[in-house]
């Protein structure tokens, strides 16, 4: 046994371990290993708060972004009910104006057709006056023809005005 090569590993290994515990070696190794588990550890808190952080601000920015949509939104509806608005005005000034224009021309119409009709009238008093006082005055004579033919005249003309 003594001669085998484990036996002697074995009694260097536990001769080192015995060494290791007598130096305190231990203590140190589990010491490191602790320091390292508290920085590990806190680099995890680190993480986590990190994380949790950028976690509120992704929902800020989302929100923002809803709230930003929106507006968007109720500015679009807000435009096209403007524009909507704005397009039934000018429509309905439109018939508006087309109607005042409407009715003005139809009476410059009116007026034109009273005075046109006024004017031949005028002119067909002014003929028969003309005719009835020639044809008066080529078949009567005297006296007479003139207080007929005042009175013809003063009649065509009340008639015909």
């Amino acid at each position: 046994m003594i001669e085998d090569p484990e036996t002697w590993v074995a009694i260097a290994f536990i001769i080192l371990m015995g060494l290791f515990g007598y130096l305190g070696i231990h203590r140190t190794a589990l010491k490191a290993l602790d320091n390292r588990s508290g920085r590990i550890k806190a680099e995890l808190d680190d993480a986590r708060r990190l994380k949790d952080e950028a976690a509120k601000v992704l929902e800020q920015y989302k929100a923002r972004r809803a709230s930003a949509e929106r507006e968007a939104d109720e500015i679009i509806a807000t435009a096209k009910a403007e524009a909507e608005r704005i397009a039934s005005e000018a429509k309905a000034k439109m018939e508006d104006l087309v109607a005042r224009r409407t009715k003005t021309a139809e009476s410059k119409i009116a007026l034109a057709e009273a005075q046109a009709l006024a004017d031949v009238r005028a002119a067909a008093a002014e003929a028969a006056v003309a005719a009835a006082s020639t044809i008066l005055s080529r078949s009567v004579k005297g006296k007479v023809a003139d207080d007929l033919l005042a009175k013809g005249i003063a009649e065509v003309r009340q008639k015909l005005n």
